[in-house]
């Protein structure tokens, strides 16, 4: 058999070939495989090779459920490979007797008081009389922010997005998601478009190497750890839930959405969801909230 090194890299070669898979997706699979070969060092590979890296990953690793099963959704395909093309004589991942089973999980979300905590603080931001770099920055915070209160997307995805992506006759914004898939989205709300549009004539004032919206004060793309700085950085100023993540404003969104009678499916076509499945865990969040308002609220538990 060809060495694991080896055959992770021509695994790796043929899914960037033949797979619409997105550069993080292929990153996140080589270093999978990579963590996989150090495991092998003193590991044999036989039929508990799963059973035992699965127990080092949880036990001894506490990584968190989402990050085990992705590295076993890896090598599920990984050593599919090596079966089909001859390099061993059995499927280990196949044949092992194990299901890892990971915990599930409600969306964190914020309270709409919070979310609106930060649409006014970054708005007095703008106001504020101040230098021509602050009013910059403050004008792309809150555009950013808003965007991500408004439509619900990814962080990366609004760090992706090009000035040739709005369309202005429509206030859609072509989105490109996970797997490279794309989707339009409707700005529906007014001060949302409003800050946007805002933004892109003040962005205009500073020199940019990129045709991406939002841009850091070099004029370069805004990273994801960018946003998450920005993020953070207004929570703590409007002194919301210190663990929050950018993240629970997607979920926020979504919940919301459904509380107030969207249907599961225009709610998936709106954030990208691959499956339906996917989004029907927000509607978990909506019955647990209609549960604590009934329980507190309704005059009958007297009686």
């Amino acid at each position: 058999m060809k060495s694991i090194k080896t055959a992770s890299d021509e695994f790796i070669q043929i899914i960037q070939s033949t797979k619409n898979l997105s550069d993080k997706t292929i990153t996140a699979y080589r270093s999978d495989l990579k963590d996989f070969q150090v495991f092998l060092q003193s590991n044999e590979l036989d039929e508990t090779v799963i059973l035992k890296y699965v127990q080092v990953l949880s036990k001894e690793r506490s990584l968190k459920d989402n990050t085990i099963c992705r590295k076993l959704i890896t090598l599920k395909m990984f050593f599919s490979f090596l079966y089909e093309q001859g390099y061993t004589d059995v499927n280990y991942y196949q044949n092992h007797h194990f299901r890892y089973k990971k915990e599930r999980r409600l969306p964190k979300t914020l309270a709409i008081k919070e979310t609106s905590k930060l649409i006014t603080y970054l708005s007095n931001c703008a106001e504020k009389e101040t230098t021509s770099f602050d009013l910059w920055k403050n004008y792309r915070n809150l555009a950013l922010i808003d965007i991500l209160i408004s439509t619900g997307i990814r962080i990366a995805e609004a760090s992706n997005i090009s000035l040739s992506d709005v369309i202005f006759s429509e206030r859609t914004i072509l989105i490109h998601g996970k797997g490279r898939k794309q989707r339009l989205i409707y700005i529906s709300c007014n001060d949302t478009w409003n800050n946007l549009t805002r933004w892109l004539k003040i962005r205009k004032s500073r020199a940019t190497n990129t045709d991406k919206i939002f841009v850091n004060r070099f004029g370069e793309q805004l990273s994801i750890h960018g946003i998450e700085y920005i993020y953070n950085s207004t929570k703590r100023a409007c002194g919301i839930n210190e663990k929050s993540t950018p993240h629970y404003l997607r979920h926020t969104f979504a919940t919301n959405l459904l509380a107030n009678g969207a249907d599961l499916r225009s709610v998936q076509e709106i954030l990208g969801h691959s499956s339906v499945a996917t989004t029907e865990i927000y509607t978990e969040v909506t019955t647990k909230r209609k549960k604590q308002v009934l329980n507190k609220y309704n005059y009958r538990n007297k009686l």
